[in-house]
């Protein structure tokens, strides 16, 4: 039998920043909510690309590349979050499994493991993935509060947009799966 507050949990899902948001970390951002409980939420932000491609990591990390190092010096790192920056995490679909992966309901995996970068560098990674540093998170009850005050719209996730890498266009995408324009909400909506 299922805990019945599971249902209102928001793990899988999309929160994306309302127009009012005006946190520079999380202004026009949207986050892949990957955990939450009655302790609190962890997510990482899919959209804030950072100015280290993924080539950097590996070279930061001295990890060899076998493929072509253009291909990694066009991927950006994400900017997860504010926590644990220095902490890389990689999302990616869970056809296999590292030893650090968790898995997410639907068909998606966090890892944090250099192993899968490795096997990244040589060709032998997940088809689909990316990489942050650092990600957010929320004590408990703090997200539901926020979510109360109407600072995010929260929807399921969507792996094709997960992995996007039209980061300017994700949050805008994202509204979009709730039949939502973000640049028609007003930056003064609240609650009546």
């Amino acid at each position: 039998m299922s805990d019945s507050n599971e249902s209102s949990f928001l793990e899988n899902q999309f929160l994306i920043a309302m127009p009012q948001m005006l946190d520079s970390y999380f202004s026009n951002s949207v986050t892949y909510l990957w955990k939450h409980n009655n302790e609190g939420a962890l997510g990482i932000v899919i959209n804030k690309p950072l100015n280290a491609s993924i080539a950097d990591i590996f070279t930061e990390l001295d990890i060899v590349c076998d493929l072509e190092a253009e291909l990694f010096q066009r991927r950006r790192v994400l900017a997860g979050g504010p926590v644990e920056r220095d902490k890389g995490f990689i999302i990616h679909d869970a056809d296999r499994t590292w030893e650090s992966s968790i898995a997410v309901k639907g068909n998606i995996s966090i890892c944090t493991s250099k192993t899968i970068l490795q096997d990244i560098a040589a060709g032998r990674g997940p088809d689909n993935y990316l990489v942050a540093l650092g990600c957010a998170g929320w004590d408990a009850g703090q997200l539901e509060r926020e979510i109360s005050e109407n600072t995010w719209l929260t929807t399921p996730a969507d792996t094709d947009l997960i992995f996007s890498q039209d980061y300017a266009a994700k949050a805008d995408a994202a509204a979009s799966l709730l039949g939502i324009d973000l640049q028609q909400i007003s930056p003064a909506a609240g609650h009546s």
